[in-house]
C-alpha cells in the first residue's frame, strides 16, 4: 500500500522560494488551499470506509456463527424419519390412496 506523503498540515506549512520571474504567491496558495480541501475529503472516505469496513466483518463474523434455534416438532420428525420401516411407508401410502381413490372406490 502507498504511504501518504503529504498531509494537509504539510501542504499548509510548505513555503516555496520567491525568485523574479516566479509564480504568482496568491495563485500558488489558492491552489494548494483547493488541495487541502481534497485531501481533507479523501481522509474523510477513507475514514467512513474504515468504518464500514469493520461493521460488515463483524456483521460477518455473526452471520457465520450457526445459529441454534430448536424446533421440537421438526426434530422429533427427524427422529421418526430414520426409523421409518416399510410397514411405515406402506402404512402411508394406503391412507393417501384411500384420500386421493377413495371417492372412486366408494361409487364403484
Amino acid at each position: 500500500m502507498a504511504s501518504i506523503k503529504y498531509t494537509t498540515k504539510g501542504i499548509f506549512e510548505q513555503d516555496f522560494k520567491t525568485t523574479f520571474r516566479g509564480y504568482d504567491p496568491d495563485e500558488v496558495n489558492d491552489f494548494l488551499d483547493e488541495i487541502m480541501k481534497d485531501y481533507d475529503a479523501y481522509d474523510a472516505i477513507i475514514k467512513e470506509l474504515k468504518g464500514e469496513i469493520a461493521r460488515l466483518k463483524a456483521l460477518s463474523a455473526n452471520a457465520s456463527r450457526p445459529t441454534v434455534e430448536v424446533d421440537e416438532s421438526s426434530t422429533l420428525r427427524t427422529e421418526r424419519g430414520s426409523s421409518v420401516t416399510n410397514f411405515d411407508i406402506l402404512r402411508r401410502l394406503n391412507r393417501l390412496e384411500k384420500e386421493v381413490f377413495g371417492k372412486q372406490i366408494a361409487q364403484d
